[in-house]
């Protein structure tokens, strides 16, 4: 009988601590256990090629939802944004991107292009071409000569009345510049192009350039010469120093050129980063998802020209006598070894060095991927990108 009881007591204990379960109130208060959450993708490397669902991404009023091009680097770097944020909405921060889209190729045609018309010859007798007075804001001019500032002044003084753009001159004027050419100057002929209100000198091809294609018995181009005229250029731009220095994704260069015996013309060609291109060559950026957004990535590929080879071989220690002599003369860095080798601390000294004085305006964090040649036994060609810090050049560890 007092087993009964005993039972009854431990069920009626067990009951109301049941009841009395403070923990019950705890979970309701909690709800439900949350569902797993997916991680947030962070893609790298994608690789996307822009279609026209891509471009009709775009919001309305933006020009290239139509007309599936970009009409300027600058534009696209604005835009695409845009689609990859449409696109890839999930994609979390440290995501890249590879874009793939279609640039219009800027033409020129200009109003008068008559040589007759358009080459201008400054002289000194009777009448002194050079003196002009000061005009809306610009210098006067009492020398018989013409400093870079200077030919434009003339130019905006002499057009008063605005030509109708756009339009060119070609100029034989006597040049001076300090340090550079004799006290009297030198007799120079330089193209201006006259376009968005403004005067701008831009690059005209040489007689000595002419002679390198086989046209330089006139010094002009003909018919024959029209489909090659984008790979003349090219190669012209690539193997001029003063052009290549400060080339970066993007630039637009305006090259004069004479069309037989009659005209001036003018072609713009685009920097890819790689070539001098004129037609819609399909351009690439990366874009890097950063605090939330899309961001054009600022990296410069550069490729070592002639004169950076020459500015490395006579920076002070910066390799072994030998080697640097070797650089002068060769144009290449041997790894190979012996006397006139270079190690790889002293090839990324020497390019930090010379990248201070080519990209002035770098940025933190900014990534350079310099291309140089090398000599192993055989040619070859070294890529590397260099990180500016804000103060230096960061080689690759």
């Amino acid at each position: 009988m007092k087993r009964i009881y005993y039972l009854l007591a431990f069920v009626a204990v067990s009951t109301a601590f049941t009841a009395c379960n403070p923990l019950d109130k705890t979970y309701k208060q909690l709800g439900d256990l949350p569902t797993p959450q997916a991680p947030v993708p962070t893609p790298t490397g994608v690789a996307l090629t822009l279609s026209t669902a891509d471009y009709g991404l775009l919001p309305k009023g933006h020009a290239a939802k139509t007309s599936l091009y970009f009409k300027a680097v600058d534009t696209a770097k604005v835009d695409i944004p845009l689609i990859l944020a449409a696109k890839y909405p999930t994609y979390g921060d440290k995501s890249s991107i590879n874009v793939t889209y279609a640039i219009t190729p800027v033409t020129i045609k200009l109003a008068d292009s008559l040589n007759a018309n358009t080459t201008l010859t400054l002289q000194t007798t009777p009448t002194n071409d050079y003196v002009f007075p000061a005009y809306n804001g610009a210098a006067a001019n009492t020398f018989s000569d013409f400093n870079a500032a200077a030919a434009i002044n003339y130019l905006n003084y002499k057009y008063q009345v605005p030509l109708p753009e756009p339009s060119i001159r070609v100029m034989t004027y006597l040049y001076f510049e300090s340090g550079k050419t004799a006290s009297a100057g030198t007799l120079t002929t330089d193209a201006f192009l006259f376009m968005g209100g403004l005067w701008t000198k831009i690059y005209r091809i040489s007689n000595a350039q002419y002679a390198l294609t086989n046209n330089g018995l006139n010094n002009w181009y003909v018919a024959a010469d029209a489909p090659n005229l984008p790979s003349y250029f090219n190669t012209i731009l690539k193997a001029d120093p003063a052009v290549m220095l400060t080339a970066k994704f993007g630039d637009v260069k305006y090259i004069s050129y004479r069309y037989l015996t009659t005209y001036q013309r003018v072609l713009p060609m685009t920097f890819d980063g790689t070539n001098w291109v004129t037609t819609s060559t399909p351009l690439t950026l990366t874009f890097a998802k950063t605090s939330g957004a899309w961001v054009a990535d600022n990296s410069v590929n550069y490729t070592l020209v002639k004169a950076d080879y020459t500015a490395i071989s006579v920076i002070p220690g910066v390799g072994s006598d030998a080697a640097m002599t070797n650089l002068g003369s060769f144009g290449n860095f041997n790894i190979q070894g012996g006397a006139t080798t270079w190690t790889d601390a002293q090839i990324n000294n020497g390019i930090a060095t010379i990248l201070k004085t080519k990209f002035t305006t770098a940025v933190v964090n900014q990534k350079f991927n310099i291309s140089y040649a090398a000599y192993n036994g055989a040619n070859i060609v070294v890529t590397k990108t260099f990180t500016y810090d804000g103060t230096v050049f960061q080689a690759p560890k």
